[in-house]
C-alpha cells in the first residue's frame, strides 16, 4: 500500500484496532446540497474556491461525520477557509463556535451576511512564542456537549505541552460520543526536529497525544495522500506548496 495509509495501518496494530468511519453521504444527504450552495457563495473568494479541488472540504466534513444540526467548534480558524463553509451549513438548525486564534475571522467576516450565528468562544485564550513554535499554557473553551470539533493544518503550530492541553479542553468540551477531526501536514515517523519539517507532524505521534487526552481512535482517510510528496521539504516551498501529504484523522469522546 502507499506511504501514508502503510504508516497509519501499523498505528492502528500498535494502538488497537479501528473502528468504522462515518458512511460517505449520497447525492440526497442534505450535508452534500448545504455544502454545496456554501461552495458557490459570493462570500468566498475566487482564491479560496481554487483551493477546493486540493482541500476538498465536501469528502473531508462527510468523513469527519458532519451534519447540519450539530453544534460545532472549529479551532485555530485562520482566515475562515472553512469557517466560511461551516456557518451557513450550520446557521439554521446546529451552532458554530470558533476558538483560539480567532481574530481574523472575527475582524473580517463576522460582520457579514449569514454569519451573524457564529459564536466567538475562549477569546482571551493567550497564545506566546517560545522557540519558534506557539504556546498556550490553560485554555478552557466555556462551551460544553459539542458534537463535533475541527481543526485543519494547526497542530503543528504548536509545542507538545500545548498540544496536550488543547486536546484536553477539546475532550471537556466535546458531550460523549463526539468526534474531534484533525488534518494536519505530515511529517516522517520519529523524524527529529529540523528547519524543513517545522510545520509537519508525526501522524503516529499525533494518534498517541490524542488517545492521551482520553480520546478513542476512530478512523483515518487518505483524503489528503500525496505520493509526490517525498516529506523532504517545508510546507510553504514551491514544489509542494498546497499539495502536501496531510493526515486526516478521527477520534470520539468514549
Amino acid at each position: 500500500m502507499e506511504r501514508m495509509t502503510s504508516t497509519l495501518l501499523c498505528t492502528a496494530v500498535l494502538l488497537g484496532a479501528l473502528g468504522a468511519g462515518p458512511a460517505a453521504a449520497d447525492d440526497h444527504d442534505p450535508l452534500a446540497k448545504a455544502l454545496e450552495s456554501a461552495l458557490a457563495s459570493e462570500q468566498r473568494s475566487d482564491a479560496e474556491k481554487a483551493r477546493d479541488k486540493n482541500r476538498k472540504p465536501l469528502e473531508t466534513l462527510q468523513f469527519f461525520g458532519l451534519k447540519p444540526g450539530m453544534r460545532v467548534l472549529e479551532l485555530v480558524p485562520g482566515g475562515g477557509w472553512y469557517t466560511k463553509l461551516l456557518a451557513p451549513v450550520l446557521r439554521e438548525d446546529g451552532k458554530l463556535f470558533v476558538a483560539v486564534g480567532a481574530g481574523r475571522v472575527k475582524e473580517r467576516l463576522l460582520d457579514k451576511p449569514g454569519f451573524d450565528a457564529v459564536e466567538i468562544v475562549a477569546e482571551d485564550a493567550k497564545i506566546e512564542r517560545r522557540g519558534g513554535l506557539a504556546a498556550i499554557d490553560e485554555l478552557d473553551l466555556g462551551v460544553r456537549r459539542i458534537d463535533l470539533a475541527l481543526t485543519f493544518r494547526n497542530l503543528h503550530n504548536f509545542d507538545p505541552d500545548s498540544r496536550d492541553v488543547i486536546n484536553k479542553a477539546v475532550f471537556k468540551a466535546l458531550k460523549r460520543g463526539g468526534l474531534y477531526g484533525v488534518v494536519d501536514h505530515t511529517r516522517r515517523h520519529m523524524q527529529g526536529d529540523e528547519r524543513e519539517n517545522r510545520r509537519r507532524m508525526d501522524p503516529v505521534l499525533a494518534i498517541k497525544e490524542i488517545q492521551a487526552a482520553g480520546f478513542e481512535f476512530v478512523d483515518y482517510s487518505d483524503l489528503h495522500y500525496r505520493l509526490d510528496d517525498e516529506l523532504r521539504y517545508e510546507v510553504g516551498r514551491r514544489s509542494v506548496a498546497g499539495n502536501t501529504d496531510r493526515f486526516t484523522l478521527l477520534f470520539r469522546k468514549p
